[in-house]
């Protein structure tokens, strides 16, 4: 197991169909216990959830709470450390969604876009770098997108969010590589998950048409990016990057 006895906070780890649930099942599947974060999922659901995962043989804790609220955010490293006196891996996943054309967006619907996709991304790794840096070691991987590189229509908020995000990695793969700290960003292309739930079938259609691979990707074909990263010694080169399983959306 490429995993083995890692601990990984994941955020966003949702129970529905969404990356969340793909990487907590991935990184579980390849031994690392997991401290999760969630929000907007049912409670009880989420427990089901996390007793799925323990069947893999490896501790799951959750917590509940907005990721982007600083106290959530403490609660939740807190928790990992008290449970298991490190963590290994950080993996920044909780996002939401929402479609505006530039003229008509709320400004509180740009203020919550930036605090859950990018101020809860700064949040986490402030509180869990002190520890990594206390143990020589650790993979913070964030989830991007490829609108970050190429821009939406009426994603201006999400696109500004997810390129926040890679320039925050770059910068603090500079400041955290001499502590043996890696940082790097996962910006998937279309990938069937709830957010695509919300398309519409004809926006669909034409984008599967864009697509060099024309098809959407499954949260199964996601997650091995991410274990790749968080894992020793396949990830140990890569810092500051920004991997794309995008089906050639977007090409570098």
């Amino acid at each position: 197991m490429k995993l083995c006895e890692k601990v990984a906070i994941i955020t966003g780890a949702s129970n529905g169909h969404g990356m969340g649930r793909g990487f907590a099942e991935g990184f579980a599947r390849e031994g690392a216990n997991l401290v999760l974060n969630y929000y907007s999922q049912d409670e009880n659901e989420m427990e089901k959830f996390r007793k799925e995962l323990e069947q893999f043989g490896k501790k799951v804790i959750l917590v509940h709470g907005d990721i982007s609220k600083e106290e959530t955010v403490k609660e939740l490293v807190e928790t990992a450390i008290a449970a298991f006196g490190r963590i290994d891996i950080l993996l920044n996943n909780a996002a939401i969604s929402t479609l505006s054309h530039i003229q008509n967006m709320p400004t509180e619907m740009w203020d919550r876009m930036i605090e859950v996709n990018l101020r809860s991304v700064f949040l986490t790794t402030k509180y869990v770098v002190p520890y990594m840096i206390k143990q020589n070691g650790g993979r913070i991987i964030n989830i991007s997108s490829q609108l970050a590189q190429k821009g939406g229509k009426e994603h201006s908020h999400y696109a500004a969010a997810k390129a926040g995000i890679i320039g925050f990695t770059k910068s603090i793969a500079l400041e955290l590589g001499v502590f043996g700290i890696t940082a790097n960003c996962i910006a998937p292309g279309p990938i069937e998950t709830q957010m695509m739930d919300e398309v519409s079938e004809d926006w669909k259609t034409k984008k599967r048409l864009e697509l060099v691979i024309p098809k959407f990707g499954r949260v199964e074909e996601v997650v091995p990016t991410a274990i790749f990263l968080a894992s020793d010694p396949e990830g140990n080169l890569y810092t500051g990057q920004t991997l794309g399983p995008n089906l050639g959306d977007v090409m570098q």
